[in-house]
């Protein structure tokens, strides 16, 4: 699998093989997310709305919404409040704002009650919009006056000049008079169209009539993430986690799967495959215990990259394979005929094929198996024996730990005289090897017909 392309078949085996650990990893990615939602308590967030009057560049609406949340309107909404413990610089993260469709700015807070949210909304618009006023010179609090307000003031301390100078003119009707009344009209007009045009062009002359759009609504429901929310992504998460570690376990897998690599791996051929009933592994003392237990119940007892166990024909069927085998073994050396059935040091398949090859030897060859590690291979120095059978499972070694059981059993003096393939299967029920196949006709009915042709 490691050269191939992830197909969905490759998700589809995870899934059937190995669902009880995704729904277990799934169980514990939501109490996870339970828990993280206990050290994270539900918060709230609500809205309050504050309309800007006039013509509002999209620059300038920027503006207003960084000082909508600025530590100087935070802090006086936090002074205002008088939380308990709760300044302004904390309230800074729970705050929010951004400017909608119609220049109306959108300011936003967070609390772990709906009431708080609200009011913490309601009193930030407040305090907005009384900050920018104080900015656009709206304030009263403050005896020097500055800012548009000052100029107007400036302007109408100007007009009321000019009519007194207008006053103090010649009221005759000479006509210097006329046009010194004349020109001090014009500076008047002059003056207001010149204050009306800098209003119009000034967007800060508007901040004072900036209007709170009414209070914020209080929330209904939790802000995002809730906790159904994270009981729900920390179960997605480690259930994606679950098939993600699988696919990439199977993509950087080195074993071998098939007959020729493996038998190219050991340099010698291959004798014959053999079946190894899963209910014989069931009853072995290293899958019995808590742990083997807990295996079983997770789906892990058995790999699920390698494909599923087949159902055998009967008993009589396995054991005609490893008959086969072994007149293969016959045939292939002289006597006398005695091997070693060298088999991996933790391959319990391949053990109990090598076991079962023995007993139908009977004697002829004569095996012995020995169990060799893959991590430091050592095989027994050649005595009696003319050779070595390797017995192994598809897809449970590497070719380099196949390549040091060979290289190990040159060292010993044997010859790797052939190889034996066990994999598991699903026992049918037994029947005696003398017993006729399903398929073959009953012996009685021939003996009949024999005997009634003898007639």
């Amino acid at each position: 699998m490691n050269e191939d392309t992830i197909r969905l078949a490759t998700i589809g085996r995870i899934l059937r093989r190995r669902w009880r650990l995704l729904a277990t990893l799934a169980v514990v990615g939501a109490l996870v997310g339970y828990g993280a939602s206990v050290v994270f308590p539900p918060r709230y967030t609500t809205s309050a709305s504050v309309l800007l009057p006039g013509q509002w560049e999209e620059r300038a609406l920027l503006t207003q919404v960084d000082i909508a949340t600025s530590s100087t309107v935070v802090d006086r909404a936090a002074a205002k409040l008088g939380w308990p413990g709760v300044s302004g610089a904390e309230l800074r993260d729970q705050v929010s704002a951004k400017a909608a469709d119609g220049n109306i700015v959108k300011i936003s807070g967070t609390a772990d009650t709906p009431e708080r949210a609200q009011q913490l909304s309601d009193q930030l618009a407040q305090q907005f919009v009384g900050f920018a006023a104080r900015i656009a010179g709206g304030s009263t609090d403050s005896e020097v006056v500055t800012g548009p307000e000052a100029l107007r003031q400036q302007v109408e301390e100007t007009n009321r000049r000019i009519t007194d100078l207008a006053k103090a003119a010649d009221p005759g009707r000479s006509v210097e008079s006329v046009q010194a009344r004349t020109s001090l009209e014009k500076l008047r007009t002059a003056l207001e169209e010149a204050m009306t045009q800098l209003d119009q062009a000034d967007p800060t002359t508007n901040m004072a009539g900036m209007v709170v759009m009414g209070p914020a609504a209080r929330p209904t429901g939790e802000a995002p993430p809730t906790r159904m929310q994270l009981i729900g992504a920390g179960a997605l998460l480690f259930f994606l986690l679950a098939v993600i570690g699988h696919l990439t376990a199977a993509r950087v897998n080195r074993r071998l799967r098939t007959d020729p690599e493996i038998a190219a791996a050991l340099g010698s051929a291959l004798l014959g495959t053999v079946d190894v009933p899963d209910e014989q592994r069931a009853h072995q003392p290293e899958h019995r215990g808590p742990r083997a237990s807990i295996r079983r119940l997770l789906g892990i007892d058995t790999r699920w990259d390698i494909p599923t166990p087949q159902r055998s024909g009967d008993e009589a069927g396995m054991r005609i394979r490893y008959r086969r085998v072994c007149t293969r073994l016959r045939d292939q050396l002289t006597a006398p005929r005695r091997l070693l059935a060298v088999v991996p040091e933790g391959d319990e398949i391949a053990r109990l094929a090598a076991q079962q090859l023995v007993a139908e030897a009977k004697g002829d060859p004569l095996l012995r198996v020995v169990e060799v590690s893959v991590d430091r291979p050592m095989v027994p120095d050649r005595g009696t024996e003319s050779g070595a059978l390797v017995v192994l499972s598809a897809g449970s070694w590497t070719t380099e730990e196949l390549a040091g059981i060979a290289e190990a059993c040159a060292d010993g003096g044997h010859d790797v005289v052939g190889i034996v393939v066990a994999g598991p299967v699903r026992a049918r029920p037994t029947r005696s090897a003398d017993d006729p196949p399903d398929d073959a006709t009953p012996a009685l009915a021939v003996r009949g017909h024999a005997t009634g042709g003898s007639k």
